[in-house]
């Protein structure tokens, strides 16, 4: 890290950070307008036709992250609720690290960035913001002295920093470019005195910062009091108590002409905000201690451990026998038994892959409970019915035909593909074409026609079970990334 003084302007790359200072001047903002795509034209209308909203996320231990392959975070819950409540499917998009926000979100890569960032009056002037989901402040991240749980109140407070005004001729570290930066140099200014400012790079988050405020890395940050204090749960050595900012809004972030999807939320938002279920989510992420450590301390908490379950090696061991990597196995596993060997459903399957008393007993499974068994088996069965499938070229679609035959039975699917021929569509294609006979096979209609050998059967479950495995697939697989 570079230690650097206050004494070069400031170029910000808008969205770099969660919250900034609302007292921004103009010359605060020699802001690079060749650094950001001009925003494309795609409002709620064109959303709505395409059936996706697309909204990007930043990885975290709010917002969005995966706790033993379950999907989460205040972001992620609330976009699902307002993508059900628009009639659209959501699609998320993680973002590795702030630099790439604002031009993502003006490309159309992403139709709204769903993070907290506060709506100054010079972000204003090249993107819109909602609503405000939530007020915070910023504040000082600093460690308690050595022997604190021996110390009285009084003598921790007498070796803390407890004014901002304590801060001046110290060094804060802050990301580059971001709006904890904006806040030091304009406390600077309030304070009248300087702060030595060490910039991190951008790719540092702030949640990593708050952990190196703990280990002694690094003396200070700062930091959105929401989510200091969430990491005071895990690291019970920090203070966060000396406030560096008033009351900020935090908002999602909107291209500029997309006003009738600002509007649309801006309804939802107001609406939600009064309900019980917007509570209950936002105490789940910022004030409900035990599961925020829970998910901050397991081994699990795919985001900061790149693990996904206890059985992870063996998921890699086996998934090499089959033509797809591991973490699709894995997604598919826990859309069978969210990482359950003991989970059992009303069918009588059983273990971590759910297998069938009969196809149990036809692989040589003595114990559908012990995982090495279950998965053993398990790949097994998926590379038999692969060999099933071997007429289609496209390995992405002979996949989907695998799972499903995996969920629903090899007969069924055939029997779709059947149906599709009849129909005059694509035997060889899942998407838009099988899985739409699967669906019609539910109806008496389809599944009582003279080709149709082993009539009904429920086709929203492999049709769900495909387009889920495949959508967590890509979350997992955004999240590994970074790793």
């Amino acid at each position: 890290m570079i230690l650097k003084k206050y004494v070069f302007p400031l170029i910000l790359v808008l969205l770099l950070s969660c919250n900034s200072d609302k007292n921004i001047t103009e010359d605060d903002l020699a802001f690079n307008k060749e650094s950001i795509s001009e925003p494309i034209n795609f409002d709620l209308d064109a959303i709505k036709k395409r059936g996706v909203l697309k909204a990007i996320v930043v990885g975290g231990p709010t917002s969005f992250f995966i706790y033993r392959g379950e999907t989460m975070g205040f972001e992620y819950e609330l976009l699902k609720r307002f993508t059900e409540n628009l009639g659209v499917k959501l699609e998320i998009i993680v973002a590795k690290d702030f630099d790439v926000l604002a031009d993502w979100l003006n490309t159309g890569k992403g139709d709204i960035v769903a993070h907290g960032f506060t709506p100054t009056i010079s972000r204003k002037k090249r993107f819109d913001f909602t609503n405000y989901l939530y007020l915070t402040k910023q504040v000082l991240v600093q460690k308690k002295p050595k022997n604190w749980r021996k110390l009285k109140l009084h003598e921790i407070n007498k070796q803390l920093k407890k004014d901002a005004i304590e801060l001046i001729n110290d060094t804060v570290s802050v990301r580059r470019y971001s709006s904890y930066k904006m806040r030091l140099e304009n406390l600077m200014d309030e304070i009248g005195g300087e702060i030595y400012i060490d910039e991190v790079d951008s790719n540092i988050t702030t949640d990593e910062l708050i952990g190196m405020v703990s280990k002694g890395e690094i003396k200070y940050t700062i930091a959105d009091n929401t989510l200091a204090k969430m990491h005071t749960y895990h690291f019970k050595n920090l203070d966060i108590s000396t406030p560096v900012s008033l009351s900020q809004k935090a908002s999602w972030v909107l291209r500029q002409n997309t006003s009738n999807l600002k509007n649309e939320l801006n309804i939802w938002i107001d609406g939600m905000k009064k309900t019980t279920d917007f509570h209950v989510i936002y105490n789940r992420y910022f004030k409900n201690r035990r599961s925020i450590t829970k998910h901050i301390d397991s081994d699990y908490f795919l985001n900061e451990t790149g693990k996904l379950s206890p059985y992870d090696e063996l998921i890699k061991k086996y998934a090499r026998n089959l033509p797809w990597d591991w973490v699709l196995l894995a997604s598919q596993i826990f859309q069978e038994s969210r990482f359950d060997p003991n989970a059992s459903s009303w069918a009588n399957a059983h273990g971590l892959m759910q297998i069938m008393p009969s196809t149990a007993k036809d692989l040589g499974v003595l114990n559908t409970s012990n995982p090495e068994e279950s998965i053993k088996a398990g790949t097994r069965y998926l590379k038999q019915l692969w060999n099933e499938w071997d007429m289609i070229t496209d390995d992405n679609e002979r996949i989907k035909f695998t799972l499903a035959s995996y969920n629903a039975g090899l007969s069924h699917v055939k029997d779709a593909v059947t149906l599709t021929k009849l129909e005059n569509g694509n035997p060889n294609i899942w998407t838009e074409h099988v899985e739409q006979a699967m669906l019609k096979l539910t109806y008496r209609k389809y599944y009582t026609k003279p080709e149709i050998k082993y009539g009904y059967v429920h086709g929203i479950e492999p049709v769900s079970y495909v387009k889920d495995i495949f959508e967590r697939y890509g979350l997992y697989t955004q999240i590994l990334e970074g790793e």
